[in-house]
């Protein structure tokens, strides 16, 4: 029976009001496994077992908190971690990484003993669980995510030592659907450049760039390959035969996105003249309403003057209600890469609303592979109202003659990014087991 652990796109958790994208990638990831490997135990990275319960029940929770622990730097220390010379530190962090490959046995009752002294009995439970889940894995899967970029040095760094580590134990690793840049983050891309080639195969969402960025890297051009969003697979499922008739909207107002009150005011204004204009439904897609990112209450501003009684989408709590919804758009005018993915997979154009690098690179992706159902406006340079407008009003008349162009580029990603878990079968029959096999791979 094969032992697969999954690290989510979230880099450790499935939370409530999560990403939806993230969850739907995850879901298409354990759906895959299972069909390949019937009585696979598939166990997922998460702080949250009531919301995996919920979106994959397939899946068995294994709590992140061990990970944490497993990989912490400064577990052994404690408190004291900030008392003592750095040279110490470092020292102790080398002998634990070189413990941690030869001896895992004994780390484990080192930290175990550390945690109980400490009285954190339920965190000693979980690394438990960690190290045993860890020790058993023939799989490490770092799921759909688009974590590899300047904004997110932490799920960088966590992602990366994981994987590192499943490497040293021989653990087969790989990585599907993630999107990648811009990253120049020097310390990051000197570890991904150690870590990734150690990877059995990578597979890309499309980010423009992206696959030579990681190429850059030493990933060798037979183990990277762009295969599309693994969410187009559950939006094409879904897909209804009866076109929309609304305008679907979202905006990403977020660090990431370097969007502000002025992107609002002006993008409201264009939304709602061409709704009025048209005499069509304004339709809210959130994505995120986690932490700082809140896509519904930017949708309530997009909204603001046109239809005062929308929560901006807040009931949309999982991914299929998402897509549900966007079926009953025309188009889709989105800042949030899943909304148009969601649209792109039911054969709906999209308007892609990009302001700073990261989310540039996300549409022009999608404009790479989905041709002129996707268009993206850069918020940041110069006739930006007259030019979202003409696109909006663009994919507004050509809606119907893109339908079926889109759903094609949409089926063609969807196999070939089933091929790619196809390869895990592969994989796992012959796997590669030694560092010196990886690096001569």
């Amino acid at each position: 029976m094969e032992r697969i652990i999954i690290a989510t796109g979230l880099g450790e958790s499935v939370e409530e009001y999560s990403n939806l994208g993230d969850i739907s990638m995850l879901q298409i990831a354990v759906e895959r496994l299972r069909k390949l490997f019937p009585k696979a135990y598939i166990q997922v990275l998460t702080n949250s077992s009531d919301n995996l319960a919920r979106f994959c029940p397939a899946a068995t929770p294994l709590d992140d908190r061990g990970r944490a622990l497993w990989l912490s730097s400064g577990v052994l220390l404690g408190k004291y971690a900030d008392a003592v010379p750095k040279w110490v530190v470092n020292l102790l962090v080398r002998l634990k990484n070189i413990t941690r490959a030869r001896l895992p046995d004994l780390l484990r009752v080192l930290v175990t003993w550390r945690l109980k002294y400490m009285n954190r009995h339920p965190e000693a439970d979980a690394l438990r669980a960690f190290v045993g889940a860890f020790r058993n894995a023939d799989l490490l899967l770092i799921c759909g995510s688009g974590g590899f970029y300047d904004g997110c040095e932490a799920w960088n760094t966590r992602v990366l030592e994981l994987l590192d580590a499943a490497t040293q134990q021989g653990i087969s690793a790989v990585m599907l659907g993630q999107g990648f840049g811009p990253l120049t983050d020097r310390s990051v891309l000197a570890r991904a450049a150690r870590v990734l080639p150690m990877v059995d195969f990578i597979t890309l969402r499309g980010n423009r760039g992206a696959l030579a960025a990681i190429r850059s890297l030493g990933v060798l051009g037979a183990n990277v390959q762009i295969t599309g969003d693994e969410a187009l697979e559950l939006a094409y499922d879904s897909r209804s035969e009866e076109p929309g008739k609304g305008l679907g909207i979202n905006l990403r107002f977020a660090g990431s996105a370097s969007t502000d009150m002025n992107d609002v005011k002006s993008i409201r204004t264009i939304l709602q003249d061409f709704a009025r204009r048209h005499r069509i439904s304004l339709i809210p897609l959130p994505i995120a309403m986690e932490g700082y990112t809140k896509d519904d209450l930017a949708i309530k501003q997009l909204l603001a003057g046109f239809d005062e009684q929308s929560d901006g989408g807040k009931t949309l709590d999982s991914p299929l209600k998402v897509i549900r919804q966007a079926a009953l758009c025309r188009v889709v005018v989105t800042g949030a890469y899943h909304a148009a993915v969601f649209a792109l997979g039911q054969g709906i154009p999209v308007v892609g609303l990009a302001k700073s690098a990261y989310f540039s690179s996300k549409f022009l992706g999608l404009e790479d592979q989905f041709g002129e159902g996707c268009q993206t406006i850069a918020l940041n340079e110069p006739a930006v109202s007259q030019k979202l407008y003409s696109a909006i009003e663009r994919a507004w008349q050509n809606a119907d003659r893109l339908r079926e162009p889109l759903l094609t580029a949409a089926l063609s990603q969807i196999e070939l990014s089933r091929k790619s878990y196809q390869r895990i079968e592969e994989l796992l029959a012959n796997p590669v087991r030694s560092i010196a096999d990886r690096a001569n791979a």
